[in-house]
């Protein structure tokens, strides 16, 4: 009967709204309802579309609903099968599987990136479109389908496959917060001094010197802050691991 009725409603589609159908329910795991839930959640802002009320949208309203969806499920996930992890431990292991590089592996092994209706090149598009594309099709996921089938495709589709605690514990998001936590438990001053040059055919970098008690640990050079200050705190935290292990 599933498939008589999947049928009739396959027929009743355009072409393209039947081949879109076909590619969410291989990914899913089960039939979408709703598609227009999944065509906004791959709407980049350069479409300049409108809803019927002339209210402009795209995927990021979505991308707001999902990134809540996935942190509760992966919550009850992580409190369900740590019994004996704290608050501080349970927060750290959520960040590391809801991180911005996890959430761009599975952006892109979804190849969520090619259902994107946009006006400008994908060339143009950054990085995290990848991860920002995956918290909006699971806030699509919720309103099309209700919280128990967004659970359903988390826990069967990414906390099944993705996420293994064990591993996951031993895996550092941020070079930096790890090196200033031991800086401060150690009591040693820090900090990260800039210096801007336009490299080269005019791209600005950000160079930084790296300095753990008033001594030169590493160096690095990026196209912003964040990165540079990242690239010198992983540089100074392998100079440094043999230290930092120990304590």
């Amino acid at each position: 009967m599933r498939r008589f009725l999947r049928k009739i409603s396959r027929n009743s589609r355009s072409p393209e709204d039947g081949i879109f159908f076909e590619k969410l329910a291989k990914i899913l795991g089960f039939d979408p309802k709703d598609l227009k839930y999944y065509r906004k959640a791959f709407t980049h802002r350069s479409s300049n579309k409108l809803d019927e009320n002339g209210i402009p949208f795209n995927y990021e309203r979505l991308e707001f609903l999902g990134d809540a969806m996935l942190g509760s499920v992966i919550a009850a996930h992580l409190y369900n099968e740590v019994p004996g992890g704290d608050e501080g431990y349970l927060t750290k292991m959520r960040s590391k599987i809801v991180s911005r590089e996890h959430l761009n592996e599975l952006g892109r092994d979804f190849n969520l990136v090619g259902f994107v209706e946009s006006k400008v090149n994908s060339s143009q598009f950054g990085e995290n479109i990848h991860g920002n594309l995956f918290e909006a099709f699971i806030g699509a996921i919720y309103l099309d389908r209700g919280y128990t089938y967004c659970e359903k495709f988390l826990r069967t589709k990414i906390i099944k496959q993705y996420v293994d605690i064990a591993q996951l514990e031993g895996k550092v998001i941020s070079y930096k917060s790890l090196i200033i936590e031991w800086c401060q438990k150690e009591k040693m001053p820090f900090s990260f001094d800039f210096v801007e040059d336009n490299g080269i055919e005019g791209q600005k970098y950000f160079g930084v010197k790296l300095h753990i008690d008033h001594k030169v640990i590493s160096k690095a050079r990026a196209t912003s802050k964040k990165k540079a200050e990242e690239k010198a705190s992983q540089r100074a935290y392998f100079a440094l691991q043999e230290k930092i292990s120990k304590k």
